[in-house]
């Protein structure tokens, strides 16, 4: 880990300045404080997050109208509050950009005091929130939109897990019956979402669990259902109406903007569909583009085509204009809902907070045009470093099944057929690997080019893509950041097999 520190430059430390100034500020929301604020704490509020999570910028509370339709409140912690532009703290945040989540730590744009302390928030204590009040009607149409100052004492603190199984049971509490009535909203604003174009781009994720000294002991799949789904939807809903105040207000702001792709990108992206054998048409147009990404749910190959279509799109990125959002199908979009971890939401909360005062001290467009480019830059390089972190750990985990000389046994799905092997899929780890063809001992295979398949020689066993197998690992190679595998039916002795999320500490 910190090698990835160190490669991407990333900070280890805050400098003094912003600690004192971190320091300074009070552990607890004072009576003083409340001043111009609404006041919420009588109201039935929730935060919903990963079981992992320390630092709670988003909080809810959904209730159904009398007559139909909905009142739904997103209440973000006022982290602008805090950080005063200008300030050490704000220096700090605005070089880093945002918070970075790596296997097994977390480098935060604000120091601990702040990210997991009075910024926090925490259930049972009062918390300085900015919130957004939105009335929606019977079909899931925004009615109304209100914003305000605010604090809040949370209720009750959620994990997704958690949730999920309150979403699953019948409601016997209020807070079952507040989960079910939000959900009631959120599946409706997920289903006019789709219908208005916009793309399932959603992946589940593979959250590597670790032991005290940090080995990987377990690679656990993260499913986006419906816990994830209606925190989603509400934040989404939550950044849209901020963008539109905004713009509405000729407030010099952060969007959030994702540009119309490529065409030649896109026939490039076709071509990679029909040699998987599917029919398409023209993938620059949405509809189809939905009708694609339908038609893949569930199928070995999803994975692979999705992230394929994802590099034939240009990234998102920061902008002072509303650009739009291409993959969201939305017209103004902005980050607002997590501004303890990402400078753009603290910029969109001091637009938000300044918008109604007679003397605004406006942020002018070139600096907003420099922030925007920054801090696209910082995102870059915390999602890069990410991600290189999750694989370190990823090899490291299989490198261990191999000296533990009893690897697990698991699912995996051909994705290509190659003449030097199979490139395969683990769908429970998210990780693709070579069955190299020597590593298929019981025939010798050939490979045929136009049925794009390998065929024993004397068996006629057939490998295409498509096949479901099961493989263990075979040889880690760091350096080139490759794992191989093979299959376990050709090898003597029992295996223990596993999915993702059954994956068993060896250790314990």
């Amino acid at each position: 880990m910190l090698s990835i520190i160190r490669k991407y430059h990333l900070p280890t430390e805050f400098p003094k300045p912003g600690l004192d100034e971190a320091e300074r500020i009070p552990e607890t929301v004072r009576e003083e404080m409340f001043e111009g604020r609404e006041d919420l704490r009588e109201k039935f509020i929730v935060t919903v997050d990963p079981d992992d999570a320390r630092d709670f910028d988003d909080a809810i509370d959904v209730e159904r109208m009398p007559g139909g339709g909905w009142r739904l409140g997103v209440h973000i912690a006022d982290v602008a509050a805090y950080v005063k532009p200008g300030s050490a703290l704000d220096r700090e945040a605005y070089k880093r950009g945002n918070s970075v989540y790596l296997p097994d730590r977390v480098i935060p744009m604000l120091p601990e005091r702040l990210s997991n302390g009075v910024c926090s928030l925490n259930p049972g204590v009062n918390r300085l929130t900015h919130s957004v009040f939105l009335e929606f009607g019977k079909d899931g149409q925004t009615k109304s939109a209100r914003f305000g100052r605010t604090v809040i004492r949370s209720a009750k603190r959620l994990t997704y897990r958690e949730a999920y199984a309150i979403l699953k049971a019948p409601p016997n509490d209020q807070l079952g019956e507040r989960l079910h009535v939000a959900w009631e909203l959120a599946s409706l604003l997920r289903k006019n979402r789709f219908a208005q174009g916009s793309l399932d781009l959603d992946f589940p994720e593979v959250k590597v669990r670790l032991d005290k000294e940090g080995k990987p002991i377990q690679l656990e799949r993260i499913e986006n259902d419906e816990s994830h789904q209606l925190i989603e939807e509400f934040m989404l809903a939550a950044n849209e109406a901020v963008a539109r105040e905004l713009k509405n207000r000729l407030m010099p702001t952060i969007y959030r903007v994702h540009e119309n792709p490529d065409p030649e990108k896109l026939a490039e992206y076709r071509e990679l569909i029909l040699s998987y054998g599917y029919k398409v048409g023209d993938v620059s147009k949405r509809t189809e583009l939905q009708r694609l990404l339908a038609s893949l749910r569930g199928k070995p190959e999803e994975q692979a085509l999705k992230i394929g279509l994802l590099k034939s799109l240009k990234r998102a990125r920061y902008a002072p204009q509303p650009l739009g959002h291409y993959g969201l199908a939305k017209n103004n979009y902005t980050h607002f809902t997590s501004p303890i971890r990402r400078y753009a939401d603290l910029v969109v909360h001091r637009g938000l907070a300044e918008r109604d005062q007679s003397r605004r001290s406006r942020t002018d467009m070139g600096s907003i045009t420099a922030i925007a480019d920054h801090i696209s830059e910082t995102e870059r390089v915390a999602a890069d470093a990410e991600m290189d972190g999750v694989k370190m750990k990823k090899l490291e985990f299989f490198q261990r099944q191999l000296d533990a000389r009893d690897p697990q046994v698991f699912r995996a799905t051909v994705l290509e057929v190659k003449n030097f092997g199979l490139v395969v899929e683990l769908p429970d780890v998210l990780l693709t690997g070579l069955v190299h063809v020597s590593s298929l001992t019981d025939d010798f295979y050939a490979y045929n080019p136009v049925q794009r398949r390998l065929i024993g020689r004397q068996s006629r066993r057939r490998f295409s893509v498509g096949d479901e197998l099961r493989v263990f690992v075979a040889r880690v190679d760091v350096f080139k950041r490759q794992v191989d595998f093979a299959i376990a039916d050709q090898r003597p002795g029992k295996s223990k097999e596993t999915g993702g999320r059954r994956s068993r500490n060896r250790r314990s």
